[in-house]
C-alpha cells in the first residue's frame, strides 16, 4: 500500500471514530434511566440527575393548587414513596391508584420535580 492510500485509510478511520463518538455522546444526552421508589430510597439516584420514575399514584395524596397548574402527589411501590411536584396539565387518565411514569429530576430535598407525567395502561 502506497503512502497516499495509507493516508486515506487513516483519514477514513479517524472520521468513522469521530462519528461513533459523537453518536454515543448524543445518545447519552437523550437516555433516561428508569427507577422505582425503592431504588430511589436506596440512593441509586443523585440529586439533579434526570431519570424516569415508575409506580402508582398513592390514594389520598393528590394536592392541586386552585390558583395555578401546580400539583403534588406521591408515587409509590409496595415499600417506599416519592413525593412528586409538577406544574402543567395532567393527562386525562391521571387518577389515584393508576400506574404512572414521571420524567424529571430529584431536588436537594429528595422531591422529584417532574417535567412530564405519563400514564401506563
Amino acid at each position: 500500500m502506497d503512502a497516499v492510500r495509507r493516508q486515506r485509510l487513516y483519514f477514513i478511520i479517524l472520521v468513522l471514530a469521530v462519528l461513533v463518538a459523537l453518536s454515543l455522546y448524543l445518545l447519552k444526552q437523550n437516555f433516561s434511566s428508569f427507577y422505582t421508589p425503592s431504588q430511589i430510597a436506596e440512593g441509586l439516584v443523585a440529586a439533579g440527575q434526570s431519570f424516569r420514575l415508575g409506580g402508582q399514584v398513592k390514594k389520598g395524596t393528590i394536592k392541586q393548587n386552585t390558583n395555578n397548574l401546580q400539583v403534588a402527589f406521591v408515587v409509590s411501590d409496595p415499600q417506599h414513596n416519592v413525593l412528586v411536584e409538577y406544574e402543567g396539565v395532567l393527562p386525562d387518565l391521571f387518577r389515584e391508584g393508576r400506574s404512572v411514569v414521571i420524567d424529571g429530576r430529584l431536588d436537594q430535598v429528595g422531591i422529584m420535580q417532574a417535567k412530564r407525567v405519563l400514564i401506563k395502561r
